[in-house]
């Protein structure tokens, strides 16, 4: 590891010590809400996340029809990816995005939700367009946090084609930021393809308006405690026989089912 000069400071006891990548991003989630982590992947391996993110679309947009999407909003979003295609247990098993969670979350994590999300080319409005925590409609901050984003970039994320735009520390302030003081807070995270921008999910993030000529696709993954309920139960979804792995069911959240009776309840108790 390169020698880093201190910077000159005068006063200061006490100091944050960080060696390793890892340390780094996890300093930045804590003190600004946001970093950017190296997914580890290489050309290859982004080539088979894009070509199966691609098939994945077309198998939605087969099974629902597009226009039925459009009218819900949901032309852009796909449910579960990991469902179209097994593979994506790979991306929200990341070692790197797991490690950050642990730091910062603690104990046991839940996967709530992977969504696939496209930003459309040439402008067009989109649902991740307007401002939001990943916590939605929530006015509070903790004191660590209750929920991780990562964002997987299976595109370059640029200012052309839309990147990410963050309001850093947010997650410490229970509201809004005002009209006027926003647009010189916001930060536009250009970020490179295979990496993901980690959120603490009360930071107040949009996407960015895409005026390329390509759409620009991600793969979102929410981490919570087992308390928050998932957007859709992922066990349900994937069935029984998805995964043996006794980790990644945990991960996968089928061992935080709610009990559906005391019979039920007692069985859960006893594993």
């Amino acid at each position: 590891m390169n020698a880093v000069t201190p910077m000159p400071r005068y006063g200061i006891r006490e100091q944050i010590q960080s060696e390793t990548a890892l340390d780094t991003a996890s300093e930045s989630l804590r003190l600004l809400g946001y970093a950017i982590v190296d997914g580890g992947y290489d050309a290859g391996q982004l080539a088979r996340f894009s070509d199966a993110f691609d098939g994945a679309l077309a198998k939605l947009y087969a099974k629902y029809g597009l226009e039925a999407l459009a009218a819900m909003d949901e032309q852009n979003t796909i449910r579960i990816l990991m469902q179209m295609d097994p593979l994506f247990l790979e991306l929200a098993m990341n070692a790197n995005v797991l490690e950050i969670c642990k730091r910062l979350i603690g104990g046991t994590i839940v996967l709530n939700q992977q969504n696939g999300v496209v930003n459309p080319p040439l402008g067009a409005r989109y649902n991740q367009g307007a401002y939001h925590r990943d916590l939605p409609y929530q006015h509070f901050v903790s004191t660590r946090p209750l929920a991780i984003n990562a964002l997987f970039c299976l595109d370059q994320f640029t200012t052309d084609n839309g990147a990410t735009f963050v309001v850093p520390a947010s997650h410490k302030q229970e509201a809004f930021p005002s009209d006027l003081s926003l647009p010189g807070f916001q930060v536009q995270v250009a970020a490179p393809a295979g990496s993901f921008i980690v959120l603490d999910c009360m930071v107040y993030h949009v996407g960015g308006v895409n005026r390329t000529a390509k759409p620009r696709r991600a793969v979102n993954h929410v981490y919570t405690i087992p308390l928050i309920k998932q957007q859709i139960s992922l066990p349900t979804a994937l069935g029984e026989d998805f995964t043996q792995d006794r980790a990644t069911r945990s991960l996968l959240g089928y061992d935080f089912q709610v009990p559906i009776d005391v019979e039920h309840y007692y069985g859960s108790r006893q594993r």
